[in-house]
């Protein structure tokens, strides 16, 4: 097993650091990873290592304004304009890489909680760039919910500027997570039952930071665009999509990510399976259970691979 890491320009030539865990061999498919706000990819090392014994491989960027990506911009700011259709791209341009690189290897996408809501986006303009997709630690509420959460952003960017971090957006946001886990140990406690992976998570600097204003503003217009069935409906109808999370995952409550499975369904696509963990919190790959999940999400990739031997049209390249 190989582990290294490169510099990858994005559209607009920022640079993207992305990990990549890799075998001898030529990967049977490709994994591209969209993590979560305030975390960044060199986190999956243990899913990289779980894929490559098992014949794949993983690319995992870190976003802009997260992990090292930030050292080429602000941490917790995506950009100063049109941060959230850079994002997209971003994902654009890793996916062509790996076209470049394994011109024959089917790829799929894992996006995780922040990065979950950015691969739906990417999935809707882009879907012919992967044989499947899974969402991870995502959600579905309505687009009103955003607007009047943009509506609170937008008052904050006024007053404090984009690159301003706003503790009333933190609290409406993430206040209540912890409240079902009291007595509460860290402030983080809501993302795993598992202390050792949690105090990694406080004890990483470049984890747990106040996103910006502008990054907000961002995202609530992403999460506004993404919403509607009729957007949703643009996702190719025979990608196959995984959704997985944990029962008490405070971001989705089991209930949203059973939302986001009908609409997707709703929306046209046919092949939906949904996996929600008993008992497991927010980051399932870093859960007590963390080996049912990720023994969970190769059997996936093994069987969304034997359906597409009966549809042999490789997925296109995306530029």
């Amino acid at each position: 097993m190989r582990h290294d890491a490169f510099w990858l320009d994005a559209s607009d030539a920022v640079p993207l650091y992305v990990n990549h865990w890799s075998g001898e061999a030529p990967p049977r498919a490709v994994v591209m990873l969209s993590h979560g706000m305030a975390e960044h990819g060199g986190r999956y090392a243990r899913l990289g290592e779980a894929l490559v014994a098992a014949g794949f491989e993983l690319y995992a960027l870190d976003q802009r304004g997260h992990g090292r990506s930030a050292e080429h911009g602000v941490l917790g700011q995506y950009a100063a304009d049109d941060g959230w259709n850079k994002v997209i791209g971003d994902l654009a341009s890793l996916n062509h890489h790996i076209r470049q690189q394994h011109p024959q290897a089917p790829i799929f996408l894992l996006g995780h909680s922040m990065g979950s809501y950015i691969g739906q986006a990417y999935l809707m303009q882009h879907s012919s760039s992967l044989q499947g997709a899974i969402l991870s630690g995502s959600n579905y509420q309505p687009a009103a919910l955003y607007k009047v959460a943009a509506l609170v952003a937008r008052f904050e960017r006024w007053r404090r500027g984009k690159e301003g971090r706003s503790a009333l957006i933190e609290f409406l946001s993430f206040g209540s997570f912890n409240k079902a886990f009291k007595p509460n140990r860290t402030a983080f406690d809501w993302l795993s039952r598992d202390p050792v992976e949690v105090d990694k998570y406080v004890g990483d600097p470049l984890c747990g930071f106040r996103c910006t204003n502008q990054l907000w503003l961002d995202l609530l217009g992403g999460l506004q665009n993404i919403t509607p069935p009729k957007h949703l409906a643009q996702i190719d109808p025979d990608l196959p999509l995984l959704v997985i999370g944990g029962e008490r995952d405070p971001v989705s409550e089991g209930r949203r990510l059973q939302d986001l499975a009908q609409a997707l369904r709703r929306a046209g696509i046919r092949d939906v399976q949904l996996n929600i963990y008993p008992d497991a919190r927010h980051e399932l790959l870093n859960e007590s259970n963390r080996d049912e999940v990720t023994n969970d999400l190769i059997d996936w990739l093994e069987q969304a691979l034997a359906h597409s031997r009966h549809h042999p049209t490789q997925a296109k390249e995306t530029a």
